[in-house]
């Protein structure tokens, strides 16, 4: 992965959350006096995108030092679903590779990440009492259009699915009414939390004549301890649907270097067009999944004419 893609991941890996600027001293001293609780669902909210705008700034940090981290993630890791502490996860991994940094860099990432470890505290004990807060949040933020345009075509691939038959992007889009992507990558959490609805969708669009896939971005180029460990995910959230992978120095994969937020899922025609804008961020909140929806009816629709 490149450098912008190792960020991606960090900055996606609790939350999709577009904040367009690192908090202010002010900010930081507030969100550092959060012990208490909030005292209604709205400063829930506000102090629910406070701390994420925090932990964000915090992986917008020493980017070079969180690469180095996350190239050494544990893939197979699945962190909220199993009630985790990302900060844990980010100690835990750090400490595995602390021989690749200096005795600064080492204390430097180790406070960072017990800072997100508190965050993830106070997020934790605002979601139990508030629990509309999170989604309140993030629809706060789901706005940024996408980089790749609403306008084109799907870059055509020839690829594989997961279990290494042949998959060809003309064929596959040709052959449906709609066809939704979906990108995702194994360690991140709002990606994995999502997978069991993708694949009820994907069983309602079935009987419209369309199809859902996937594409882990880990698994690009066959790598196969990364589709080993996107099976592995993938069968414990009972997701069934087709994930497919195609080489990184294609136009596919070039494409996906322009996804800047994960998960991020586009609608394509029969034609491989792409149909409007993509969702960015989990379908798992109800305005999300209203906007793939109308899109997906968008699409259809066309096709029947």
């Amino acid at each position: 992965m490149s450098i912008k893609k190792l960020l991606t991941a960090a900055l996606t890996l609790v939350l999709v959350v577009l904040v367009t600027a690192a908090c202010t001293t002010a900010d930081k001293n507030k969100l550092n006096g959060m012990e208490n609780e909030p005292k209604n669902a709205e400063e829930a909210v506000a102090m629910h995108e406070e701390l994420m705008a925090r932990e964000k700034a915090i992986l917008t940090e020493n980017t070079k030092l969180w690469e180095q981290v996350f190239a050494a993630a544990d893939k197979g890791m699945t962190l909220q679903e199993d009630g985790k502490n990302y900060g844990d996860f980010l100690l835990k991994t750090i400490d595995t590779v602390k021989e690749q940094f200096t005795e600064d860099e080492f204390k430097l990432l180790k406070g960072e990440a017990e800072k997100i470890r508190d965050i993830e505290n106070k997020l934790t004990m605002i979601e139990k009492k508030y629990p509309d807060a999170a989604q309140k949040s993030s629809d706060n933020d789901m706005s940024m259009p996408s980089n790749n345009g609403s306008t084109g075509n799907f870059p055509s691939f020839e690829g594989k699915d997961l279990d290494g038959n042949e998959i060809k992007s003309d064929e596959l889009f040709s052959g449906n009414a709609v066809t939704v992507v979906n990108f995702w990558f194994t360690t991140c959490s709002p990606c994995v939390d999502e997978l069991s609805e993708l694949d009820a969708l994907n069983k309602e669009l079935s009987g419209k004549g369309g199809s859902l896939i996937g594409i882990n971005s880990f698994t690009l180029d066959g790598d196969e301890a990364a589709i080993s460990e996107a099976k592995a995910v993938l069968k414990k959230k009972d997701a069934s649907y087709r994930n497919v992978y195609f080489d990184s120095d294609s136009e596919a994969g070039k494409f996906i270097e322009n996804v800047y937020a994960y998960p991020t899922t586009y609608v394509v025609d029969r034609s491989g067009s792409i149909v409007g804008e993509p969702i960015v961020g989990a379908v798992t909140g109800k305005s999300q999944m209203e906007k793939l929806k109308s899109l997906i009816d968008q699409c259809i629709a066309a096709d029947m004419k």
